[in-house]
């Protein structure tokens, strides 16, 4: 029997969405597209995502190029599935919040770990609007928690992209520290004293004069507080504010042949939410798997040893 015809979409995308035909020929036994994506993540882990190539992963599995090409067209695609794996869906924890301010906070930070996870993700370039299942789902969520503010879709949407410029930010920042420290050989604090003498020993008053005020008062050495908080809460603030001036906004009529009972339908919410916990079973599944392939791998390197 033919293999069921692709959707008129990119192929990373639809494998992405588990609607691509599979390879007729090849190790199927051995590969799968799981498998290659699994391999990637564990070198851009290790080595950043430059450190990603097709012979690479095919080195991984003991087969030649040639049999990836089987599975993905070209490096792009499997970059694609890499973040799309690597972002996840987002944890019940940022619908768990109270009120959608804490939310969006919960929001930002459980994405910032995710980057901390998987440092990589911040060199995917964002080119567009998100296509895959999962960074749909991330967005989604967002949406979700500022249900029923006076909003339309278009200012949610505004303020899940501000919230998300921080967070990227953020994650930025701190990988930098982390590599920076990492190559040192030092803490992130001592990083930040040395930094803060070195310029306390070049910065005059006369020359600069506000910012030796702040090295005077210490600004530029680490303390307790979490800077990157305060940055976020002023977003927060900026939007709140903004939601405390709206009038309430009408709602959308329904589109001509669409039961408007659908967007409430209890059903509807219930089938969501198993959805949900079937991708959440399955990406701690693929965990698992990884985890334990590993440990299969450093066995075997002991054995030899």
């Amino acid at each position: 029997m033919d293999d069921p015809a692709e959707p008129d979409l990119p192929r990373g995308v639809a494998l992405a969405w588990g609607i691509a035909a599979n390879p007729q020929r090849g190790p199927k036994r051995e590969l799968s597209i799981e498998r290659i994506v699994d391999a990637a993540i564990g070198i851009a882990d290790a080595g950043g995502l430059a450190a990603v190539s097709m012979a690479g992963v095919a080195a991984e599995f003991g087969f030649s190029t040639m049999s990836l090409y089987r599975y993905v067209s070209n490096k792009d695609e499997l970059v694609m599935l890499m973040g799309e794996q690597g972002y996840g869906i987002p944890p019940e924890s940022v619908r768990e919040a109270d009120g959608w301010r804490e939310a969006l906070r919960v929001w930002s930070r459980e994405q910032v770990g995710v980057y901390e996870l998987h440092p990589w993700l911040l060199d995917i370039a964002i080119t567009g609007t998100p296509v895959t299942p999962n960074s749909l789902a991330w967005l989604d969520v967002a949406l979700e928690v500022l249900e029923g503010q006076p909003l339309d879709s278009e200012e949610k949407l505004s303020i899940s992209l501000a919230v998300l410029a921080q967070t990227r930010w953020q994650g930025s920042i701190e990988r930098g520290y982390r590599e920076a420290a990492t190559a040192a050989g030092r803490t992130e604090n001592a990083l930040d004293l040395v930094a803060a003498d070195t310029l306390k020993a070049l910065v005059t008053a006369e020359h600069l004069p506000f910012v030796r005020r702040i090295l005077d008062d210490g600004a530029l050495e680490p303390g307790e507080d979490d800077p990157f908080a305060f940055g976020l809460d002023r977003v927060l603030d900026g939007i709140e504010r903004y939601i405390d001036t709206r009038p309430a906004v009408r709602e959308r009529p329904a589109q001509t042949g669409e039961d408007p009972r659908i967007a409430s339908d209890a059903k509807v919410r219930e089938a969501g939410k198993r959805v949900r916990e079937a991708q959440k079973a399955l990406a701690e599944a693929r965990k698992a798997e990884r985890e334990a392939r590993t440990h299969a791998r450093d066995r075997l390197r002991n054995s030899r040893t």
